[in-house]
């Protein structure tokens, strides 16, 4: 599994154990036993802290665009791992380097994420949230994630099962 696959995958954990518990105990404490545990020697610990941070810091307005593009699901309808998965990958889609993350990127890690820990149809629901935003955005953006075809080949290893969705169309 290729380090940032990893990593997304400890801050999705992360992030569902605290929401599972109803955001309380702290998180830095929860991420750090889950990379200890799940990621020993992992390297990018610094990429975790920060996605973690940046998911906390803006998630009163990634939940609001989440129920907007999804209004048939209050987000507290949503399961937990549906809801952090769509935290996260929301979270990059739209605040991360689009040269480090193009938001094709973030949307085929997210739905991998949704495949992996979710639920039988958590990889479409996913793929149907996020597409929906990011169409949202080419709408209002034309240039929206026109990322470098090379940053895409470098955060999609061979053989890591990262793909591009025709769904997101």
């Amino acid at each position: 599994m290729a380090s940032r696959h990893l990593t997304r995958s400890i801050v999705m954990q992360s992030l569902f154990e605290w929401d599972f518990y109803g955001m309380t105990g702290d998180l830095a404490e929860i991420l750090q036993r889950n990379l200890e545990e799940f990621g020993p020697g992992l390297e990018e610990k610094t990429f975790a802290k920060d996605l973690i941070a940046g998911v906390v810091g803006k998630m009163e307005g990634i939940d609001k665009i989440i129920e907007k593009a999804a209004p048939q699901w209050p987000i507290s309808q949503i399961s937990v791992v549906d809801r952090n998965i769509l935290r996260l990958g929301l979270y990059e889609l739209l605040y991360e380097d689009k040269k480090a993350v193009p938001p094709k990127v973030a949307i085929n890690e997210a739905i991998e994420l949704a495949k992996n820990f979710g639920g039988e149809s958590s990889g479409k629901f996913v793929n149907g949230v996020l597409g929906t935003i990011y169409k949202e955005m080419l709408v209002q953006d034309p240039n929206f994630g026109q990322e470098d075809d090379e940053a895409v080949k470098q955060e999609e290893e061979p053989g890591d099962g990262s793909e591009t969705d025709e769904k997101n169309d």
